[in-house]
């Protein structure tokens, strides 16, 4: 039988790649996942530069959509239903607790569809899926780093000085990272399979805000409820982050654990749940 040859290589001699999907849920290739992070830093730097083109004040909004926010919380919870603020003027103690909730409600919501929005990347170029949820997440920082901004100009404004509380501000923006990155996974994976996702997702936001301290303090929760309150994650990065920056009242320390077990389990449940739908997402999407 006849050989064929390709560019003076008989057929033989070709090297053939195959993919082939490690077995396992929670078999993630680490080391290869750490060979891509130049794809990492690619769809990041995509998604921050997609994020606001061709918009008339670009990042700016940035800015606008917390403040505004806090504008209005601060008319109808702070003046009309004068909901307590810790001794802190209403504007700055809702606006440090918007920070990491929009953050997080940014990421849910542009990390959810990611997939199916990069449905001509996946299918036809192998690289780990699990790039896509992340690169979303993390491109929310830049956005949180410019309203945080604002906020150390509004500290200034009101006279608040930080105590050495501020030193566990990096711990309270990874755990809303995790939070962020967990849910993600979740929901991205979900939304290949059901795109009833993306419709679900703007009432499940409304009804996670008021379950978190955001326009209220956690005091306000009955002392025999707030460990079952702290299963909502962002309660205990919330509380730390306001206390951390504007020394508030300190959070239950059992919020922060339970809080910070809850974090945790979703994080490790994303990426198992993740991990199990990878295998068929290229094809479902």
């Amino acid at each position: 039988m006849a050989t064929r040859v390709f560019n003076n290589r008989t057929e033989e001699n070709i090297p053939v790649f195959v993919v082939r999907p490690s077995r396992g849920w929670v078999a993630f290739n680490w080391r290869e996942l750490w060979e891509y992070r130049e794809l990492l830093y690619i769809l990041t730097w995509r998604d921050i530069k997609v994020r606001y083109k061709q918009t008339a004040i670009g990042i700016a909004w940035a800015v606008i959509q917390p403040f505004f926010t806090m504008v209005v919380f601060s008319l109808f919870f702070g003046r009309l239903a004068r909901i307590p603020s810790e001794g802190l003027p209403y504007p700055i103690f809702s606006y440090a607790a918007l920070l990491p909730w929009q953050f997080f409600v940014k990421a849910l919501t542009e990390a959810s569809t990611s997939l199916v929005v990069n449905e001509r990347v996946i299918t036809k170029v192998y690289f780990p899926r699990l790039l896509v949820p992340t690169a979303v997440v993390l491109a929310g920082l830049l956005d949180f780093g410019i309203a945080f901004s604002i906020l150390l100009v509004m500290m200034i404004f009101y006279g608040i000085v930080p105590s050495w509380a501020v030193l566990t501000i990096p711990l309270f923006v990874l755990l809303a990272v995790m939070t962020a990155l967990g849910v993600s996974y979740w929901l991205s994976a979900l939304d290949v399979e059901y795109r009833d996702v993306r419709y679900i997702l703007p009432f499940l936001t409304q009804l996670w805000l008021f379950a978190s301290p955001v326009v209220y303090p956690s005091t306000m929760v009955p002392e025999a409820w707030r460990a079952l309150y702290a299963l909502n994650p962002m309660a205990g990065v919330i509380e730390g982050f306001r206390w951390a920056l504007l020394g508030s009242t300190p959070p239950d320390p059992l919020m922060i654990l339970v809080s910070g077990v809850a974090i945790a389990l979703l994080f490790v449940g994303g990426l198992i749940y993740f991990r199990r739908m990878e295998r068929t997402l290229a094809d479902q999407i």
